[in-house]
């Protein structure tokens, strides 16, 4: 389970600034390679520490973690390593890597991967972290909202007495349960 605590290295800082530290502080696992090396604390190393609560919740790891007798092993290497070596659908979570879905947990997995990047230049700004989200969460509702129509299509031709007299906006699956799903038409909401 990702959670986040415990950033008290995290300070408001101006734009582009640079803020230098003499005592490392942060929680192991989440810290920014550079800030460990330079004590250099950046907006970058928030992205840094961003990117690796993201890779816990696609890879069902801890930041650090153990893998059979192999302690301490590190997310944000272990990801990266993955992706060189193009097996990253190893060390995803199997639980969330659903028929149609593959591609866009593969977009969601190079960009964990580009915010622990090594070097903090090499990461994208929170910005843009934050519109690659929302991209990849719009394609995710237009699937939804296509395997929902696909759903109603095969209820409405198979006939009255095969859904019991209920109306097609019944037919919610349980993964749509309580998600906004937006169109340029309308918008509906799933009821649990």
């Amino acid at each position: 389970m990702a959670k986040v605590t415990d950033f008290g290295a995290s300070r408001l800082l101006v734009k582009d600034s640079v803020q230098f530290m003499t005592v490392v502080q942060g929680t192991l696992g989440y810290l920014d390679p550079e800030y460990l090396q330079e004590h250099k604390l950046t907006e970058k190393s928030d992205v840094y520490s961003f990117g690796v609560v993201l890779l816990e919740l696609i890879t069902r790891k801890t930041a650090i973690y153990s893998e059979g007798l192999e302690e301490g092993k590190c997310l944000a290497s272990s990801f990266i390593q993955a992706m060189k070596q193009n097996r990253v659908e190893d060390i995803l979570d199997s639980s969330i890597m659903h028929e149609g879905m593959e591609e866009l947990l593969r977009e969601v997995a190079v960009l964990g991967s580009q915010c622990v990047s090594i070097k903090g230049e090499e990461r994208p700004s929170m910005t843009q972290v934050t519109d690659k989200l929302k991209a990849i969460r719009g394609t995710w509702r237009e699937l939804l909202l296509l395997k929902h129509k696909a759903t109603e299509l095969l209820i409405e031709n198979s006939g009255a007495d095969a859904n019991c007299g209920l109306s097609p906006s019944m037919y919610w699956t349980a993964s749509m349960m309580g998600i906004d799903i937006e169109t340029p038409a309308t918008s509906l909401r799933a009821v649990e």
